[in-house]
């Protein structure tokens, strides 16, 4: 198993250093990123360079960190087929399955082979200008076209399969799949999405326009914002940025296109099922995650006492 670690946060050291040791008492091979190496010492680990080929072949990847930590470890993981199981250091950890305080039985679970994996759709990123393809990219989450000069607005013009929508000025837009529905595109506004719905999300950022909200749309259609810019009071004209899951950017000037579709290669994650006790399905996760009002919630017949309710919230 490669593990993929926030050795930025020493929480992240001691798990890891605790999962390597459970694992290479069950004669489990440990591998671990060049670059954390030192960080982790694990004199038992194989150090792999920085590259798909550390994921490559193995059954997992465990990786100790944030939704961050597990967006850069999808990068290793996504065109060998390695499946992803995160353990949440960060603050709202929604692409992790399980708590530091569920770990030891998290990793009898896995180690037992007890566990599902299931495809979460990516995007594909194309950004073209004057007609040539100048850069291509890909997302879990979003990807995002934002003004570049925070004193102005970015002006945009979006279609859906090659068909104008609107034209807009503001802050920008998100191109979301389901599993971005709960991150950037949720912050600015768009739908929750089920992760087993397929769809593509087209989210505005503090659009100025009456017609400007959130769209779902197929999984097949291909969404595109052209860049046409913004004027200064100089009459300068500045473009805007593409950032693909907040990690990689493309600077975009004026006249730039950027077409988004699903993508070819899916991320795997691995979820513990939800009968583990400690595996939740989609729906508790966002109760426990977004922490919605469910404490005076008393159940689908109306019954149970403010102790059941409290209970199933802290279940929850």
């Amino acid at each position: 198993m490669l593990l993929v670690v926030h050795t930025g946060r020493p929480a992240g050291v001691r798990t890891a250093r605790r999962i390597a040791g459970w694992l290479g008492g069950a004669g489990v091979r440990v591998r671990v990123l060049e670059h954390e190496a030192d960080d982790l010492g694990l004199a038992d680990a194989e150090v792999h360079a920085v590259s798909p080929a550390a994921a490559k072949d193995a059954e997992l990847a465990l990786v100790i960190g944030g939704d961050g930590t597990l967006l850069r470890a999808a990068e290793l993981t996504r065109t060998v087929r390695t499946p992803l199981f995160g353990v949440n250091l960060g603050h709202v950890g929604f692409l992790a399955e399980t708590e530091p305080d569920h770990l030891p039985a998290a990793i009898d679970h896995l180690l037992a082979g007890e566990y599902l994996v299931g495809p979460r759709m990516t995007v594909e990123v194309t950004v073209r200008h004057d007609g040539s393809v100048v850069r291509t990219e890909w997302a879990l989450n979003e990807a995002t076209v934002e003004k570049a000069a925070r004193e102005r607005m970015v002006d945009l013009v979006t279609e859906v399969d090659g068909r104008p929508l609107s034209r807009w000025g503001g802050d920008g837009i998100v191109f979301a799949t389901p599993t971005g529905s709960t991150a950037y595109a949720f912050s600015a506004g768009g739908p929750v999405v089920w992760p087993d719905v397929e769809a593509l999300l087209l989210v505005p950022i503090s659009a100025h326009a009456l017609f400007a909200g959130p769209m779902v749309v197929s999984p097949e259609s291909v969404l595109a914002a052209e860049v046409i810019g913004a004027t200064g009071a100089q009459g300068s004209v500045s473009g805007a940025v593409l950032w693909c899951d907040g990690r990689r950017s493309v600077d975009l000037p004026p006249g730039a296109r950027v077409e988004v579709r699903r993508g070819q290669h899916p991320v795997l994650l691995a979820r513990l099922p939800a009968g583990s006790n400690i595996g939740a399905a989609f729906t508790d996760r966002l109760v426990a995650k977004f922490e919605l009002p469910v404490a005076g919630w008393r159940g689908r017949a109306g019954l149970g006492d403010s102790a059941g309710d409290e209970e199933h919230t802290g279940d929850a």
